[in-house]
């Protein structure tokens, strides 16, 4: 592990205790998260994708506002549902995006995770899928995607203004965009298929897989078919991978208060989620020095360069600014973490 981040999934809700109860304290709270995490060294400021639910949904004004008020940390998503999106509108969005930050994105794309709404993304326009998931949908958009941000020609020009025979491509590019591609692989298959297409991986606190290993042995098992696959396919970069946890130091006794149980709780889970059978990673909450062990011992964290705090959002900018300096003073140095003055978070060799 060389970086970590949070990951917030943006809930909001006018309920006791909630700090957002609005979809604009989300919003704002998230970019003011974000600075105060840039200021601490941390490295990543990372934000999920639902539609039709009252969390984080369109995700690039809010990647745009946080790049633009921040200096070193990198900001994106995890992860894209790529069914609801028009490609080459997302190609537009994302090069935009790249350029403003100065590279500094993390844009993580899959097909998107179980939602409340059924085929919700045919309501968005995006119809014809043959899959009751809509990941033929998801593929071919995405494919078409990653044509646009590589420079290719994507309509054909008007013979009239431009030529005969001319087509063109999206603008604006972003030469570095490619680099900041990531899928999100929820299983050891599509971690090879991630790796064969020379993208960045991202792995959850969750695996559509339950092979009676435990949850951090499956998920570094993906992690190291997705390398084999990188180098395999010829790629020669430095493909970044990496993986969520939700982790809480505890260090007084409002940590304890809200999360002292879960120590308790600690375990991984199997059960059914849209389908498949699947493997669910544990909760980490305990004093810093446990903290230290346990993550040492979880093999995924440490294969990846990068770890994903998951957050509750909705206690706050002030107590999860302390969650985040908590495991940047105490728990992150021990496992080989580098803040964000340090550089840009680097991959390694596959």
């Amino acid at each position: 592990m060389k970086a970590f981040g949070f990951l917030s999934f943006g809930h909001y809700a006018p309920v006791p205790g909630s700090g957002t109860r609005t979809a604009g304290d989300m919003l704002h709270q998230t970019i003011d998260l974000t600075v105060g995490a840039d200021q601490l060294g941390v490295n990543g400021a990372y934000v999920r994708v639902h539609h039709f639910a009252r969390q984080a949904a369109s995700p690039m004004p809010l990647l745009a506002a946080m790049a633009a008020k921040t200096e070193r940390i990198e900001v994106g998503t995890g992860v894209i549902d790529m069914r609801y999106e028009n490609p080459l509108q997302f190609a537009e969005e994302a090069a935009a995006l790249d350029l403003i930050a100065r590279g500094r994105i993390a844009l993580g794309v899959s097909r998107g995770s179980p939602e409340t709404a059924l085929r919700g993304y045919e309501a968005f326009g995006y119809v014809g899928s043959e899959d009751p998931r809509g990941a033929d949908l998801a593929r071919d958009k995405f494919d078409l995607f990653l044509e646009a941000i590589d420079g290719a020609g994507v309509v054909q020009g008007d013979p009239k203004q431009v030529g005969e025979g001319r087509y063109l491509a999206i603008e604006p590019r972003s030469e570095t965009l490619r680099d900041h591609i990531w899928w999100g692989s929820g299983s050891r298959a599509t971690a090879e298929e991630t790796g064969r297409k020379g993208l960045n991986m991202m792995s959850s606190t969750l695996l559509t897989e339950a092979t009676g290993a435990q949850f951090h042995e499956l998920q570094r098992e993906q992690i190291d078919l997705y390398r084999a696959a990188y180098k395999a396919a010829g790629h020669t970069g430095t493909p970044r991978v990496s993986v969520s946890r939700s982790v809480f130091p505890i260090v007084n006794d409002m940590d304890r208060a809200y999360f002292g149980l879960r120590s308790a709780e600690n375990g991984d889970q199997v059960g059914i989620i849209d389908g498949f059978r699947s493997t669910f990673g544990k909760t980490y909450a305990a004093e810093p020095d446990v903290l230290i062990e346990q993550l040492r011992a979880d093999e995924a964290v440490m294969a990846a360069d990068t770890l994903m705090l998951t957050i509750p959002n909705q206690l706050g900018v002030d107590y999860n600014l302390h969650v985040l300096e908590s495991f940047a003073e105490h728990v992150a140095p021990a496992l080989g973490w580098k803040p964000n003055t340090e550089g840009p978070v680097q991959g390694d060799p596959a």
